[in-house]
């Protein structure tokens, strides 16, 4: 579909003249005589770009521009006027104008205009559609009451400078939380910089952080720009921030307190102005303790703790969290959509997930690419996951009838999980015939899509 062109002027020549030369051209071009017809023809429908007229009847052009701007819609704007000057041309860009073009009109500028204002339009359109799939990659997901706590967290924190500590296990998505943090945050048109403080090597870690000058260390043949400058009024997160040596851990403190450092091999201070979020897996008080993290730089990072629960803490999010890696994979493979049978999610459920959300990220991307049916049923789940399932769930019970039949089901349920819901297999361990597990099956209420 051609982008769409709105001329307003209220020189009935001018609008057929550049119509006729803006259709030839490919577009698609409506005109109009003043501004009330300018915006009742946007309450019709969107348009891509408005050739606005400075003078017009009754309500100016600069009025109509900020009457645009109110709306739910804001196309790209280009004016056009006989008697610009530079004081309308500076009002009419601070009221959202891209450019501002005079009469009488150059066709090659005029066309030119045109070009430069659709081709920023289409990259601003790109960037909120990158903008909007970036935000649901980064969902905090989960109904469990954890999850909803660490959700209003977020929506408290996100808006504040406020320095974040972000604990957890490992795979439970600290980095997430980072991300989503950047993204509701003021900052979130800015750079989200991270750096995982364990996987740099202790000599390499101050220049991926501060950069360097060329010829400041043995290979060193290029200037560096480090991550602190990369994510200068941005959001820098640094991941297992645990890891950190406490020589380096002294200079990033020197940067957060100052906000400002020297590349190596430079006596030349850098300002920056930077919003450090920070992560680890471990507990930064007894490595305080130990001697191996700096109490003053944990002040200065601790400013927000956040925890993120392991993923058997809210086991009842499995499904969600299961459903939505489903789609996510199944769709990015570009296989037709998957589906969890209820047997599955059981299994998925019960199983402790030491490797948390992370590892059912993996599974599912696995069950994705192997699985060759639509339905995915605990026969297709790995043998680990039918191990180191929690048991029972003890309560108190009416009588012993009920706890008997309670305690029979669920050994059954595991047998079934064990063997993978193959019955035979089942009934054999059992020491049952197949017919008898069967009726036994029907009578603790245990379906084949338990």
């Amino acid at each position: 579909m051609p982008p769409s062109i709105l001329i307003v002027d209220d020189e009935a020549g001018i609008r057929h003249s550049l119509a006729s030369i803006l259709s030839e051209e490919g577009y698609s071009v409506d005109s109009v005589g003043s501004g009330e017809e300018c915006l009742a023809h946007l309450s019709q429908g969107p348009v891509d770009l408005i050739l606005l007229d400075v003078w017009l009847p009754k309500m100016d052009g600069l009025e109509t521009l900020e009457r645009i701007r109110q709306g739910a819609h804001t196309p790209m704007v280009v004016m056009i006027s006989g008697h610009g000057n530079i004081e309308t041309a500076v009002r009419a860009t601070k009221l959202g104008a891209f450019d501002f073009v005079e009469k009488p009109l150059s066709i090659e500028k005029a066309t030119r205009a045109v070009r430069k204002a659709l081709e920023f339009h289409k990259l601003e359109k790109e960037n909120r559609r990158l903008r909007e799939e970036l935000a649901q990659r980064y969902q905090v997901l989960g109904e469990s009451v954890p999850m909803k706590a660490l959700r209003q967290q977020i929506a408290v924190t996100a808006p504040t400078n406020g320095r974040v500590l972000i604990y957890g296990e490992s795979g439970t998505g600290k980095e997430l939380v980072a991300h989503a943090l950047h993204s509701a945050s003021l900052r979130s048109n800015e750079p989200f910089v991270e750096l995982n403080c364990a996987a740099i090597p202790e000599e390499l870690i101050e220049s991926e952080l501060f950069g360097h000058m060329k010829g400041s260390f043995t290979g060193a043949s290029d200037d560096k720009v480090g991550k602190f400058q990369k994510a200068d009024n941005g959001t820098l997160f640094l991941d297992e921030v645990g890891d950190m040596s406490l020589r380096t851990q002294a200079k990033v403190l020197r940067v957060l307190e100052e906000q400002r450092f020297e590349p190596l091999g430079s006596n030349q201070p850098s300002k920056v102005n930077v919003r450090v979020i920070a992560a680890t897996n471990k507990k930064l008080e007894d490595q305080i303790a130990r001697g191996l993290f700096r109490e003053d730089l944990f002040y200065r990072l601790n400013v927000i703790p956040f925890t993120v629960p392991a993923l058997r803490e809210h086991a009842e999010d499995i499904p969600i969290l299961a459903r939505h890696f489903l789609a996510d994979f199944s769709s990015a493979y570009g296989r037709k959509p998957k589906e969890l049978s209820d047997a599955a999610l059981g299994v998925l459920t019960r199983y402790s997930w030491p490797g948390n959300v992370r590892e059912l990220r993996n599974l599912i991307e696995r069950l994705v690419i192997i699985c060759p049916h639509g339905r995915i049923e605990p026969l297709h789940l790995p043998p680990e996951l039918f191990r180191g399932v929690t048991g029972m769930p003890s309560r108190p019970y009416a009588s012993l009838q009920e706890a008997r039949a309670a305690y029979e089901r669920e050994f059954i349920l595991r047998k079934l999980e064990e063997n993978r819901w193959n019955m035979t297999q089942t009934s054999a361990a059992l020491g049952l015939e197949r017919s008898h597990l069967y009726r036994k099956m029907k009578a603790l209420g245990i379906s084949a899509d338990e």
